[in-house]
């Protein structure tokens, strides 16, 4: 079971920062061998969603409020450490995130860009698929919504 915590740029811990920077470094960058400029200047307009396993960050997405990134609410930098990946906490995190835009934003239908080969996690999740196969960051991505 994950300790999700939900917080705003400015409440983040710095040793939470760190973390979260460490762990989306390891994923995007080193993992999946892409140089890309993660710290976008975004983060301090995100509601950051953070699961914690025994005080280690294991899970994480950053949730933005309609406007801020796309026109809909969306979620995004979705991770999950690679070897926590078999607890399904992607699942949690990403059921966590939607109450968060649901509950903090009073918003309903959240657009992301998924990663194509997560297409059947997000319907999982109820998110349909709204766009063709695109490139982001030299890797395939498509547009998904959730709606009510």
């Amino acid at each position: 079971m994950l300790d999700i915590r939900i917080k705003f740029f400015n409440e983040l811990t710095i040793n939470e920062l760190y973390a979260l920077l460490q762990l989306r470094s390891e994923v995007f960058v080193v993992e999946q061998n892409c140089v890309y400029q993660d710290i976008d200047g975004k983060d301090n307009k995100a509601l950051h969603v953070l699961g914690f396993k025994n005080n280690e960050l294991v899970a994480y997405t950053r949730i933005f409020r309609s406007g801020d990134y796309f026109e809909n609410a969306s979620i995004g930098r979705v991770i999950v450490k690679a070897t926590e990946r078999t607890h399904k906490y992607g699942y949690d995190i990403m059921k966590a995130s939607i109450h968060a835009v649901n509950d903090e934003f009073r918003e309903t239908t959240i657009k992301i860009s998924a990663q194509k080969h997560l297409e059947s996690f997000y319907n999982n999740l109820g998110f349909n698929c709204i766009s063709e196969p695109y490139l982001e960051d030299g890797i395939p991505h498509i547009g998904m919504i959730l709606k009510p």
